[in-house]
């Protein structure tokens, strides 16, 4: 696959590795400390139930010092809790099959997502000469890093429609401003994106939806299944080794599920912090109404999700592909602190 150079970071709170020394995968334990946990992209929608938590008080009521970063992409996130940085990562579920396949034991512990959340978008020039996957060839598609879900499902939509990796070109896009300036520059014809960057970029008028993995009825036309998404991964050491403490989190995060479920867009805007927004609150209320629907109401894996997963991921991935058969896929996530949360 042809890749071009990197148009620019996602904006964000992109913090250097270094400040997060000492929290290893023992690191704040159940002796108590620090819980460091990674975002894919903290002021993203789909991962909105990270900072949420913190907002309303969930970690703080459970006795738990979490602090939270952020990396642009869910790649550059697994790559430090592999690295032992971290102590679990907010990202897509589908990592966990990934680098399972390449020998490491990394589960979710509450599934956030029962679907992706994710758009692809087509750039309004571009509109005339794109209505599937099936015509992505020769295109540049945007996802948010190589590596990433959005790169996977990117890969899996266009392998499905008749359209090789090769024959097109990857762009990393990033999100939000980065990607709008990429459909507006024609730097890509089209890209994957979540909100609010959707809700942003129909309201510039620089892109239309192609794909909209932000239902189930969507997904599933897509993919063939729910697709399990944002989830908290971590790695299988630190869940047996610190029971108590996965246990707090999983308490704090199916509180919040719980409260997304019962509250409005508008009510959740309200406690998510002002620049969010981007300085349009309309619209990232909006985007928050078109994508809560992807989240759990428990924290737990949707059934047969994880073989969706691995349908997409085992049918073009040189890594997971030559091992689909030997996936163990109930290693890679587990019930047992949502099914106990309080």
């Amino acid at each position: 696959m042809k890749r071009m150079s990197c148009i620019a970071a996602a904006a964000g709170l992109v913090l250097a590795a270094s400040s997060l020394a000492g929290c290893g995968s023992s690191g704040g334990g159940d002796a108590g400390g620090q819980i460091t946990l990674m975002v894919g992209g903290i002021d993203k929608v789909i991962y909105l139930p990270a900072m949420l938590t913190q907002q309303l008080g969930y970690f703080k009521d459970q006795g738990l010092n979490v602090k939270l970063m952020t990396e642009p992409s869910g790649a550059s996130a697994e790559t430090e809790l592999v690295a032992h940085k971290v102590n679990g990562v907010v990202g897509f579920y589908d990592h966990t099959i990934t680098l399972q396949a390449q020998g490491q034991c990394i589960q979710s512990v509450v599934q956030l997502a029962k679907v992706p959340g994710e758009v692809e978008m087509v750039s309004t020039k571009a509109a005339g000469q794109i209505s599937g996957p099936a015509d992505f060839k020769g295109q540049k598609l945007g996802v948010t890093s190589p590596g990433s879900s959005t790169d996977y499902l990117t890969q899996y939509l266009a392998t499905k429609n008749g359209v090789a990796p090769k024959d097109y070109t990857t762009v990393t896009a990033g999100a939000g401003s980065t990607f709008i300036a990429a459909l507006q520059q024609g730097a890509i014809a089209a890209g994957m994106t979540t909100d609010p960057t959707v809700e942003t970029a129909i309201n510039q008028g620089v892109g239309k939806i192609l794909i909209d993995m932000r239902t189930e009825q969507g997904t599933q036309q897509a993919l063939g299944g729910l697709y399990p998404a944002s989830s908290l991964y971590m790695n299988c050491d630190y869940v047996k080794d610190n029971p108590q403490t996965v246990q707090k989190i999983a308490n704090a995060f199916v509180k919040t599920l719980g409260w997304i479920g019962s509250h409005s867009a508008a009510d959740i805007a309200a406690k998510m912090p002002k620049d969010y927004a981007g300085g349009d609150p309309a619209t990232y209320t909006k985007s928050i109404d078109a994508t809560k629907g992807i989240f759990t109401t428990d924290g737990k894996m949707p059934a047969d999700g994880p073989k969706t997963v691995l349908n997409v991921l085992g049918s073009f991935s040189p890594v997971v592909k030559p091992k689909k058969d030997s996936i163990d896929l109930s290693k890679t996530y587990t019930t047992k602190f949502v099914d106990a949360a309080k």
